[in-house]
């Protein structure tokens, strides 16, 4: 039948599983389950348990993973491919085996040496790139940035259609252990307000970019004194640590790669549309256009260029 599945694509990251019926391209219907990272049986199990209900109807299709299912906490680690990588050297590095009479293919992460000089690995990220190069033919020629916010942000370069290097950012992940582990949104009471997190997000943004050369730990305990002394809501001192952090990172991202970023006509930014609108909001206090992708999309595209190497290249 013409409308018959052809394979099963998913990306697996640490919080959630969420796997995608195709019939090539187009999505036929959607399953979820339990991320890497809050997984209560083995990793096998919980991947069968969510497929359960397209197997009686559809058979054994062959299932293509991304993410940390093939890190070492995963289902099965996968060696990350060197940069520069491309279709060919990523189609090159999928780890492939069966299990339960299916053919199973899972991505490789990426490794590199950043623009710092020091060791970088993405795992998943790298998917995505290649489904934005794959649906967005103009970064496959010459140089451009793409940015991937989220708990380890990535900045990226992609060099004629490969990622060449990239420089991870922990500001994600340094946000939520601020925001729920330390002392500084403790000092008021927490109540939910549009437009005073948008007035902080703003006023750490201008904070950041008038203090450019002061480390961030310099910066971070005002939110919590300006609690105490200027009455700031929680709300809005929430949203001025977040622009503090996000702040800084675009700040330290816009030298990265001879500045090439400047250079863009629109960075794409992969990731969840919120936090694409805040780094997309920091960009553009810099002059830089963005061009915010689908990041769930361009996982699925970037696993069918995989599929199909004819057809990517």
């Amino acid at each position: 039948m013409t409308d018959s599945p052809t394979h099963i694509a998913g990306d697996w990251g640490t919080t959630h599983l969420r796997l995608h019926l195709c019939r090539g391209a187009t999505v036929l219907d959607k399953a979820d389950g339990a991320g890497i990272g809050s997984l209560t049986t083995n990793a096998e199990a919980t991947l069968f348990a969510a497929l359960e209900p397209w197997t009686g109807q559809y058979g054994p299709l062959p299932i293509w993973l991304a993410g940390m299912v093939g890190s070492r906490n995963g289902w099965r680690e996968v060696p990350y491919a060197s940069c520069p990588a491309g279709v060919a050297e990523l189609r090159a590095s999928l780890l492939r085996f069966d299990a339960r009479g299916r053919s199973i293919a899972i991505a490789a992460g990426v490794s590199c040496t950043n623009p710092l000089g020091a060791p970088d690995v993405m795992r998943g990220e790298e998917t995505q790139i290649l489904g934005a190069i794959a649906t967005h033919p103009s970064l496959g020629r010459g140089r451009s940035i793409v940015a991937l916010p989220g708990t380890h942000t990535k900045w990226a370069l992609v060099e004629n259609g490969k990622l060449k290097s990239f420089q991870t950012s922990l500001s994600g992940e340094l946000y939520a252990l601020l925001r729920d582990r330390s002392t500084l949104l403790k000092a008021s009471t927490a109540e939910a307000n549009e437009d005073a997190e948008r007035r902080g997000f703003e006023a750490g943004l201008q904070r950041s970019r008038e203090l450019r050369n002061v480390p961030l730990s310099h910066l971070l305990f005002e939110v919590r004194a300006r609690q105490l002394i200027q009455s700031m809501t929680h709300a809005e001192a929430s949203t001025y640590l977040s622009g503090l952090i996000i702040g800084q990172d675009v700040l330290g991202a816009l030298p990265l790669f001879d500045g090439t970023m400047r250079a863009s006509a629109a960075v794409p930014i992969i990731g969840a549309p919120r936090l694409a609108e805040l780094y997309g909001a920091a960009l553009a206090a810099h002059g830089i256009e963005t061009l915010p992708l689908d990041a769930t999309e361009l996982t699925l595209a970037g696993l069918n260029a995989l599929a199909h190497p004819d057809i990517a290249e």
